[in-house]
């Protein structure tokens, strides 16, 4: 059964300009995994966790290091949850997550399906 869904996207260049400004920023948002990514699928990863916390209500509290989104090789990105994250999946009844990440002309999207 579908519990929610999310969605949302992001400007690269503009993202990477405010990363640039702040560079706290960089360790704020991502784990260490995910900031040796590219620039373009850096903001992916941005829109995946914009899009995860909007389909979890976007609730007061979580942190960005308690989601992971995870590159696998010939399949979709895999959602790692834990912390803040993974309790308010877990009170929505979330067991599943269904993820779709892009990038392309400096536009990163991201859409997620949250499954009980």
């Amino acid at each position: 059964m579908i519990v929610s869904v999310g969605i949302d996207v992001c400007d690269v260049a503009r993202f990477i300009a405010e990363l640039d400004r702040v560079p706290r920023l960089r360790e704020k948002i991502f784990t260490p995994e995910e900031r040796e990514l590219p620039d373009a699928s850096l903001a992916a990863r941005f829109a995946a966790k914009e899009a995860i916390a909007k389909a979890l209500g976007a609730p007061a509290g979580m942190r960005w290091h308690d989601c992971t989104v995870h590159r696998v090789t010939g399949g979709p990105p895999v959602v790692e949850l834990r912390g803040t994250v993974a309790a308010r999946a877990a009170e929505l009844g979330i067991t599943r997550w269904h993820l779709s990440i892009s990038h392309d002309a400096g536009i990163a999207s991201a859409m997620v399906v949250a499954e009980a």
